[in-house]
C-alpha cells in the first residue's frame, strides 16, 4: 500500500480513538497527504474543543495538509470543503467517509419507538452525507480513485441495542452499491469497511463493551480486532492495492460475521451447565445430610 503522491480527504475524525484516525495514520505513514474536517464548534465555545481534539493529532504530521470545519448536513459546508480541497490539491485520489450520528434518546429506545425527527436526523447524517460527498468528490477525483465508508454488522443482522443505527447502516451499504455503480464509468470505486466492535466514541454510545465480550467468545480468531488492523484494511480499500474491488462490504471482525451458531461459546455453555448441575447435586446431598 503505497500512497506516495496520493492526496485525499478524511471526513469524520473525532478523537485519537476514531477508526478514521487509525486509517489516516496508515495513509500518512505510507506517504499520502490528507486533508481533514472536524465538527464545527459552537460560536460560544472559545476553546474550540472540536477543532482542538483533531488538531492535536494532525499537528504531529507534516502531510496533514489542512483542517476545516464541516457540518455535513449543510450542502454549503460540503461545497466549501471540496472547493478548498480542489484549490489545495487540484485532484484527489481518495475520500474516507466516517460519519454517523443518532440521537442518544432514540438509540436508547426500541427501534419501533424511534422518533420521526430522530430517524430523519440519523439517516441524513449517516447515509445521505455519503452520497452528497461522493457527488462533490466526483469532479475532482483522479481516475482510479477510491471512496470508503464505515459500516457495522448491525446493518446486516439484528443487533439488539444498535436499533435505528442498524437501519442506517443497512441503508448506507445499499448507498455504497448504488454509488459504486454510478461512479464506475469514472473509474472511481466505492466500498465499505465493516469493523467489529472497537472502543470509539460511537462504539461506547452503542454499548461496545458487551459486544467486545461476545466477540472474544464467538469470533473464530477468539479475540477482538485492533484499531491498527482496521486502519490497515481501511487504507487498503483507499489504495491502488484494491483496484478492481468496488461495491463491496469488507468485514474486519475476526470472522464473527460468518458464524451461524455460537461456535466455541457452546463449549463454554455446556461446561458451565455441567458445573451448575454438579453444584446443585452437591448442595442437595449436603442438605440431605
Amino acid at each position: 500500500m503505497q500512497f506516495q503522491g496520493k492526496k485525499g480527504l478524511i471526513l469524520g475524525v473525532a478523537n485519537e480513538n476514531s477508526i478514521a484516525w487509525a486509517i489516516a495514520q496508515e495513509i500518512m505513514n505510507a506517504g499520502g497527504v490528507c486533508g481533514f474536517t472536524h465538527l464545527p464548534d459552537r460560536p460560544d465555545d472559545e476553546r474550540q474543543r472540536n477543532r482542538r481534539r483533531v488538531s492535536q493529532l494532525t499537528d504531529k504530521f507534516e502531510n496533514a495538509a489542512f483542517l476545516l470545519p464541516m457540518d455535513a448536513q449543510k450542502d454549503e459546508d460540503i461545497r466549501t470543503v471540496f472547493d478548498a480541497t480542489a484549490e489545495k490539491f487540484g485532484k484527489i485520489d481518495f475520500v474516507l467517509h466516517s460519519m454517523a450520528f443518532a440521537d442518544r434518546a432514540d438509540l436508547g429506545r426500541d427501534t419501533i419507538d424511534t422518533s420521526r425527527a430522530g430517524f430523519q436526523l440519523a439517516m441524513d447524517v449517516s447515509v445521505y452525507t455519503l452520497l452528497a460527498c461522493a457527488a462533490a468528490a466526483k469532479p475532482i477525483m483522479n481516475p482510479g480513485g477510491s471512496i470508503a465508508a464505515m459500516t457495522y454488522f448491525g446493518g446486516e443482522k439484528c443487533v439488539p441495542g444498535y436499533n435505528v443505527m442498524g437501519i442506517c447502516k443497512a441503508a448506507l451499504e445499499a448507498a455504497v452499491r448504488y454509488a459504486a455503480y454510478d461512479l464506475g464509468p469514472s473509474d472511481i470505486r466505492v466500498n465499505a469497511l465493516s469493523a467489529g466492535p472497537v472502543r470509539t466514541l460511537a462504539g461506547r454510545a452503542a454499548g461496545v463493551e458487551e459486544m467486545l465480550k461476545l466477540y472474544d467468545l464467538m469470533a473464530p480468531l477468539g479475540r477482538n480486532i485492533t484499531h491498527e488492523e482496521v486502519g490497515r484494511t481501511g487504507a487498503f480499500l483507499l489504495s491502488d492495492a484494491s483496484n478492481g474491488i468496488t461495491g463491496e462490504i469488507l468485514h474486519v471482525d475476526g470472522g464473527y460475521n460468518m458464524m451461524g451458531s455460537p461456535g466455541r461459546l457452546l463449549d463454554d455453555m455446556h461446561r458451565l451447565t455441567k458445573e451448575v448441575a454438579q453444584l446443585k447435586s452437591d448442595l442437595a446431598k449436603a442438605e440431605s445430610n
